[in-house]
């Protein structure tokens, strides 16, 4: 699975590069109209989509069909793209925090509360639209994987929503925001496994020849 990971980061690498410099500039811009964490909620997801041009390309060059005959089992090559997706995820949250920890040394008010909350939102809503997009961009057609991902953000959207109003029948969201975000985002990392797991189930027995 080391190999296929580095093949995609060689691939996608001037793409990350863009997104990381993108953010970090956001970052610094936003700080003069919205609070400089709001960035967390954006990150992880725009940092993705280095994934999706991956499975595009692949899809493109044929690749599938001819790595089923190099030592690489079918689990790894379906469970290389969702470790690719959460690195991303986590290369685009750890970006940034750099401009929410340049602009806190210079006095701007950027709290522990505020990246904890902003960052479970952003990250809850990324797994669950991997959760959708990844095994349907790789059960269907990965040509239209882009468009996919584009509409499960707007369906992860909706599912944290309901997840809130869901928790608020049990816990008081208003009073308890924070943890509320917590209990979504430890359901958004269930869903992203179980989803993990059925596109490996599906994957395998998938005619790619």
């Amino acid at each position: 699975m080391k190999g296929i990971l580095v093949k995609d980061l060689y691939i996608a690498r001037s793409n990350i590069l863009v997104t990381v410099v993108s953010l970090i500039v956001l970052g610094f811009g936003l700080s003069f109209l919205l609070e400089t964490s709001a960035l967390l909620v954006l990150a992880p997801a725009a940092s993705t989509t280095a994934v999706f041009i991956s499975i595009t390309g692949d899809a493109a060059s044929k690749w599938n069909k001819n790595v089923i005959t190099m030592p690489v089992s079918r689990n790894q090559i379906i469970g290389e793209k969702f470790l690719f997706y959460i690195l991303l995820a986590v290369l685009g949250t750890v970006t940034a925090l750099v401009p929410c920890a340049v602009l806190a040394c210079f006095g701007a008010d950027v709290t522990l509360y505020a990246l904890c909350l902003y960052g479970s939102i952003g990250i809850s809503a990324t797994l669950l639209a991997g959760g959708i997009s990844l095994p349907c961009a790789y059960l269907s057609d990965p040509e239209k994987s882009q468009i996919v991902f584009m509409m499960s953000f707007m369906a992860s959207t909706g599912i944290i929503t309901g997840l809130v109003l869901f928790i608020n029948l049990f816990l008081p969201v208003k009073e308890n925001i924070l943890p509320a975000f917590h209990i979504v985002l430890a359901i958004s990392v269930i869903c992203f496994l179980v989803s993990y797991r059925i596109a490996v189930r599906v994957y395998r027995k998938r005619d790619i020849s």
